[in-house]
């Protein structure tokens, strides 16, 4: 009997042990890779993309688990994330959390060059994407969440060539991770009040991040192994694609300007001078309709020097064209006509008042301005003294 009563408890208890071992949490979730981050507002859940992006991933995975081998010594053998802020929160953008300073100018003790994948865009709210202080090579444990599309994030151009992410104001961050719970605990925490800098008045705790693996292969993910192994191969493969972007670039250019030049010589030839010494040739007419004195105008612009070469466009086509397309001026509506005074008074150079004064409605023209009417003898940024300018434009309206 006592043998009988004791086989019935061990049954019992293997039931209880078998039961509790298959209540996992999340078991909604299909095999992957996660990151359940518990914020004080709530918890988030996002998908980490180990397939695609192993270097980015495995950097965060072993900050969050403390078992980095590149971190300063005072954080070693210590969650990193646990107990940090989101220091950074801009609604209708994105938050922004991983600095142990809680100023945006702290780091875990290194830096590194991010891998990235074509496919991942910043093109929906919740995506977990690399913080960066410019290039590609300075990531370290600053992340953020979008709350919207932001395409002038992505670190590819539209026709998949790496952008020039080793040039000055050019953005390239290395998406890693999609939300798939909590999406309102992100706009939760990027409508608190802010301060200056966009700090929350009232600190939001990333109380921890906790790493969830489906799957054998979430479960034999290594992430220090990976890091270590993989980083050196992903610097040689980002300076190869770099490189190429450049070789590309310069190609581009190169063809622009040869088609350009013949055009620019052209018109320059057959133009007509006014007394000024401005030159104008029409190219297609317009209305009858012109702008009075005091009246602005869209205008739509290509700048060129009188070798072919663009040094400003408010025309997309005309920008991407020439490779100097820029995806922070568009989203800031910065291609398309831009409204321009028909005025002495204008804030512009002499030639571009003189040559707007002269057009109507519907008009595209093009216009020489030698350097007295340009930017003169001393230049400005990106026009050299005494630079001779060309401009091709388009009179589109009248507007207020």
């Amino acid at each position: 009997m006592k043998l009988i009563k004791t086989t019935l408890q061990l049954l019992l208890l293997c039931v209880f042990i078998s039961t509790t071992s298959c209540k996992e949490e999340y078991p909604d979730l299909e095999d992957g890779l996660y990151a359940e981050i518990v914020t004080s507002k709530d918890t988030m859940i996002a998908k980490l993309f180990y397939d695609k992006v192993p270097v980015t991933v495995a950097n965060f995975v072993a900050l969050a688990e403390g078992n980095h081998p590149l971190v300063d010594d005072v954080y070693k053998g210590k969650r990193f994330y646990d107990s940090l802020t989101f220091h950074r929160v801009m609604d209708k953008f994105m938050i922004q959390g991983g600095d142990p300073m809680g100023t945006g100018a702290g780091s875990p003790g290194y830096r590194f060059t991010a891998d990235f994948d074509a496919s991942l865009k910043h093109d929906k709210a919740g995506v977990l994407s690399m913080a960066n202080s410019g290039n590609v090579n300075t990531n370290g444990s600053q992340f953020f969440i979008t709350e919207v599309p932001y395409p002038s994030l992505d670190a590819f151009n539209e026709d998949g060539t790496l952008k020039p992410c080793d040039q000055p104001r050019v953005s390239c961050h290395s998406v890693f991770g999609q939300l798939v719970k909590g999406i309102e605990v992100q706009d939760a925490i990027s409508n608190v009040p802010v301060a200056r800098g966009n700090k929350p008045v009232e600190p939001v705790y990333i109380t921890q991040v906790n790493i969830i693996r489906k799957g054998s292969g979430a479960k034999s993910f290594n992430a220090p192994k990976v890091f270590e192994s993989q980083l050196p191969e992903v610097e040689t493969e980002i300076q190869g694609l770099l490189d190429e972007g450049k070789r590309i670039k310069e190609e581009k250019l190169a063809n622009a300007i040869a088609e350009t030049k013949p055009m620019l010589d052209e018109y320059t030839a057959n133009a007509e001078e006014f007394p000024s010494g401005l030159k104008k040739y029409l190219i297609s007419s317009g209305t009858d309709e012109k702008p009075s004195t005091g009246q602005a105008a869209m205008i739509a612009y290509e700048g060129y020097f009188p070798d072919g070469r663009l040094f400003d466009s408010n025309v997309k086509a005309i920008a991407e064209k020439y490779g100097m397309f820029d995806a922070r001026r568009e989203a800031m509506g910065g291609y398309g006509a831009t409204r321009m005074v028909v005025s002495p008074d204008a804030a512009l150079i002499a030639g571009f008042k003189e040559a707007i004064a002269s057009m109507t409605v519907g008009e595209k023209a093009f216009f020489y301005l030698p350097y007295h009417l340009a930017y003169g003898e001393g230049g400005r940024p990106g026009i050299p003294a005494k630079a001779d300018l060309t401009f091709i434009l388009e009179m589109k309206e009248i507007t207020k």
